[in-house]
Order: structure tokens, then sequence, then C-alpha cells
């Protein structure tokens, strides 16, 4: 069976944060500049050890934000290629693509939290 994860459970970033909401919008800018620099070292012809620590990396600024399936996603291609036997360059292809699509889907996730933030609460008529 299959466990499907949050992209982005709030409720963990605000117990990360204390609720403070300028904090969060921090943290999760840090974890949009991460995710930015770390995603482009997910290169299949790469080294095994460039790319599982670029997964290593990335676990790490996602489990911070509440980002639980990228952080899973992330946690298998770690998992793989620190492996005595590393996938094939055509398995670490398929397993870093899934990264990079679960990687998109939450930074719009993150954008439209951050746009949450900064947008004035809604007048219930």
């Amino acid at each position: 069976m299959t466990q499907t994860f949050a992209l982005l459970d709030r409720a963990h970033l605000d117990a990360m944060t204390g609720g403070d909401t300028a904090l969060a919008k921090e943290v999760v800018e840090i974890f949009r500049e991460q995710a930015e620099i770390w995603s482009r070292m997910l290169d299949p012809q790469a080294e095994t050890t460039q790319w599982a620590d670029a997964a290593h990396t990335l676990k790490g600024a996602s489990l911070g934000i509440g980002a639980i399936r990228l952080a899973a996603k992330c946690e298998t291609a770690e998992k793989a290629g620190r492996s005595d036997t590393p996938p094939s360059v055509t398995a670490a292809a398929v397993m870093l693509g899934e990264i990079k699509d679960v990687l998109g889907d939450t930074l719009e996730e993150v954008a439209q939290l951050l746009y949450d933030y900064t947008s004035p609460p809604r007048r219930v008529s």
C-alpha cells in the first residue's frame, strides 16, 4: 500500500515557527533558496554521491517546512544513492525526475502559502 503525504503541512510549519508568520515566511524563503541551489545537482549523469547529497539536503529543508511528500521522495533517492549497489542511470533519472515533479508542486504550494500570508484577510459578507 502506498502512503500519500501532504505537499505542505501548514500545521507543521506553524508548530515549527511558533505561529510567527514573519518567521514562517523567512523559513519558507530559505527553503525556496535551498531548492533552487540543490535541485540543479539532481543530475542522474553526475556522480551518485552528488545527487545523494543534494537529495539529503533537500530532505532536511523539506522536513523543516512540512513538505513531507518531497522529503519522502528525497529520502528514497538518498538511500538508493548511498547503497552498496547504486541504481542505474535510468533508474536514477526516474527517481530524480519524481523528486523534481514533487518539488515543482511543492513550490507552487509554497507560493500559495506566501500569498496567503501577505494578502489581507477576506471579509465575510
